[in-house]
């Protein structure tokens, strides 16, 4: 039995198996599966990749499209016995930015209100800080809003997840 919150944040890079490990997580619950997608379709080739990742996820979870009021949503979807599952925080930060919004204060109230939601919750994030210094502002900006992000949530969740090639590895906590 988890004490506290049943929150997993699972980092990793691109194509490291993150979503994969996120939705086994959510399916080992059993019960109703909600899907959080935060991307924004700007394009035919993101539009192919939702498609493939919709297919991939099967017609068993109800899907909420949802870039920017992710607090909101997860308000309104997290219950006894459901999991929730959030790809990603990146993208939703990246639709903040884009809105002009005040990330910290939209990190806080995602930071305030996780730790009160039933159900089980799986947050998908990618791991901006491994590379180099990006090299002009914003991009700086984005990789040090997802820092501040990623250490809130890591401190909130009994479980840290970050996979590489495939493979869960388990920063904080065990395998559910």
């Amino acid at each position: 039995m988890v004490s506290g919150p049943d929150l997993t944040l699972v980092l990793g890079g691109a194509r490291s198996g993150k979503s994969r490990h996120a939705e086994g997580l959510v399916r080992a619950l059993g019960g109703p599966r909600v899907y959080i997608a935060t991307s924004r379709v700007w394009d035919d080739e993101m539009a192919e990749r939702v498609a493939m990742h919709r297919d991939d996820r099967g017609p068993d979870w109800t899907t909420i499209e949802e870039p920017l009021d992710l607090t909101g949503a997860l308000r309104r979807h997290a219950a006894p016995g459901t999991g929730v599952l959030v790809d990603c925080l990146t993208l939703w930060l990246t639709n903040l930015m884009m809105a002009e919004a005040d990330v910290a204060v939209e990190a806080a109230a995602l930071a305030e209100t996780l730790p009160a939601l039933p159900g089980r919750i799986v947050l998908v994030s990618n791991e901006v800080g491994l590379g180099i210094v990006p090299d002009n502002a914003l991009a700086r900006r984005f990789r040090d809003h997802a820092g501040r992000l990623h250490q809130t949530i890591a401190a909130l969740a009994p479980r840290v997840v970050l996979t590489v090639a495939g493979l869960p590895l388990f920063v904080k906590g065990n395998a559910l």
